[in-house]
């Protein structure tokens, strides 16, 4: 199985309204629709033209009209498949359920959880199975979506799509920028948008338990009266489910951590529907294997999260927001490092390349122009004077890194207006596509020595790729990403893409890093992620899934293949 480029189809909400189809409807439409029927016939040269398992052959892209007619008309099923890696290695199979089983499944589920909890509609699969955000799509659509409102209800999916071994995605925000919630091999995607509370708030224990289809930004707007706050800070539509599959982090990090740091225990749906619940609820323990830790960052393949009881932050006394320009990016990311390495209590670190800057003034979004030059925005919070102290200590250093401005708020609407551009910053990208046009965003992490150089190298290829590009991120911790404006039909100019992303990836690994800080591994990258830790790491890492998940049912095609390359 690959994945394979598909088109975006507009904007939509990560939970559009539902399309609810008669009971008639529901055997012709969307029985496992393929959406691209021919990708499966690539060739083996084609599938490995480059590191990233991408195909970067025009073939592969289809008009948005296609796409919809074609998955109209494969009512019939594009089968429920055997998942085969190689059709000449038949040992490399995981054995799923015919189309008669799913059928049954699909049957059983309706009568034990009402007629409403499963949906075979075409938009709905659509929708769940394409992802606007994300770079590329697999060439499959799930079978069928299912809707829970309870850890019963998603207990009983599972034991029912294990004894017809139906394969279980798990799918929350629909936010994820590797394909992380694809169905590449069909089967029942399993929606959280009814699983959206808070459930328990503990402001004595600074915890609270919540959902998995909760957004962390109405998280924290429902208790923001209780003096707390949940740190992490992703994209703005993310929801606490996708977060703790993939241990995203946000602008917050520098500071406070990333996912992992604030996860304090998960109920989960194992692949044969059994429950557990990974700890109790103290702060620290030494009871035993670290289970939470073994779920967060793992997208859903060794178990499904149901609740999670999450750490909370007391809100700061004071928080100052400042944008530093500077004449290159390297005396960006040196200011950043250099902040970082005499330990300046600081919120966030940001960063925006030249072009970035000029994007968002293009764009229009924030109300204001900037100057087009690589940019630092920082947050500081804190005590009043210890605030006042990192300003200052901060304001010094940019100006030895040469920085041309400095400028901080003065009061919280000014402190609002300055941060927008770099929240704003992915949805200007997106604003200046064109027709047939798409943004390529991906992200690495390297040790934080190793940051202007890495970002200085990176945004010279770039440029010389002459590729429409931005440099951003979190580079307060050594993270930070790249968005590439490309014509997705232009085959030169999608290799070019590939060219350049995975020299930066590769860079990073050189330099002893990461191929992703936050977005995760999902389809896209795989490959890197063998470079990145080795085969022998990796089979670890299969071992593990194989005790949780005998059948590969959870999520099967993320992170790494069923078995070990020839």
């Amino acid at each position: 199985m690959r994945a394979v480029f598909l088109p975006r189809r507009g904007f939509s909400t990560p939970h559009a309204p539902r399309y609810r189809p008669q009971n008639a409807q529901r055997a012709l439409i969307g029985r496992g629709i393929r959406a691209n029927s021919s990708a499966a016939t690539s060739s083996s040269q084609q599938e490995g033209s480059s590191d990233s398992g991408y195909s970067s052959n025009s073939s592969f892209w289809m008009s948005s009209r296609t796409l919809f007619a074609s998955a109209f008309t494969a009512g019939l099923g594009y089968g429920y498949a055997t998942y085969t890696s190689q059709a000449s290695h038949p040992s490399k199979t995981a054995q799923y359920g015919s189309s008669g089983d799913f059928d049954k499944a699909i049957a059983e589920l309706r009568t034990k959880l009402g007629e409403d909890s499963i949906s075979t509609e075409e938009e709905d699969l659509q929708q769940h199975g394409f992802s606007e955000w994300s770079t590329l799509n697999a060439d499959r659509l799930p079978v069928a979506i299912a809707y829970p409102t309870s850890t019963e209800e998603v207990s009983e999916i599972a034991k029912v799509c294990h004894k017809y071994r139906m394969p279980m995605i798990p799918y929350s925000g629909g936010s994820s920028l590797e394909a992380n919630f694809s169905a590449p091999h069909g089967g029942m995607t399993i929606d959280f948008a009814m699983m959206n509370k808070i459930l328990t708030i503990h402001e004595d224990d600074m915890d609270v338990v919540v959902q998995p289809s909760i957004q962390w930004m109405d998280l924290n707007e429902q208790i923001k009266d209780t003096g707390l706050f949940f740190p992490v800070d992703p994209g703005p539509s993310a929801m606490i489910g996708g977060m703790v599959g993939t241990n995203c982090s946000g602008t917050n990090a520098v500071r406070y951590g990333t996912m992992k740091d604030w996860v304090i225990n998960l109920t989960v749906v194992l692949a044969d529907g059994r429950v557990i619940k990974t700890r109790k609820r103290p702060r620290k323990t030494s009871a035993g294997y670290n289970l939470t830790g073994l779920f967060v960052g793992s997208e859903g393949t060794l178990g499904i999260v149901t609740e999670a009881t999450l750490k909370l932050a007391p809100i700061p006394e004071l928080t100052r927001v400042g944008v530093m320009a500077f004449p290159t990016v390297r005396d960006c990311a040196a200011t950043a490092a250099q902040l970082i390495r005499k330990g300046i209590p600081v919120q966030c670190v940001e960063i925006m390349d030249e072009v970035q800057m000029d994007v968002i003034n293009r764009a229009g979004g924030t109300g204001r122009q900037w100057a087009v030059a690589p940019t630092l925005f920082f947050k500081f919070s804190g005590t009043t004077a210890g605030v006042a102290d990192s300003v200052n200590l901060t304001t010094v250093i940019a100006k030895t890194n040469k920085a041309s401005s400095v400028q901080f708020a003065k009061n919280e609407k000014e402190a609002h207006d300055l941060w927008s551009a770099r929240k704003q910053a992915l949805w200007s990208m997106m604003a200046l596509r064109t027709e047939g046009s798409d943004v390529w965003s991906t992200d690495v992490a390297v040790p934080i020595s190793r940051l202007p150089e890495i970002i200085e190298i990176s945004k010279q290829d770039l440029v010389d790729s002459g590729l429409f590009a931005g440099i951003l991120g979190h580079i307060g911790d050594g993270n930070f990403h790249a968005s590439i404006m490309f014509d997705r039909q232009n085959k030169e100019e999608t290799e070019r893409v590939e060219q350049v992303v995975y020299k930066m990836v590769d860079r990073a690994l050189e330099m002893e890093g990461s191929c992703t800080g936050e977005h995760g591994v999902g389809l896209g990258k795989k490959e890197s992620l063998k470079k990145e830790l080795g085969p022998e790491t990796i089979d670890i890492m299969r071992s593990i899934k194989r005790s949780f998940d005998p059948h590969w049912l959870l999520n099967p095609g993320k992170i790494f293949d069923l078995e070990k390359d020839s």
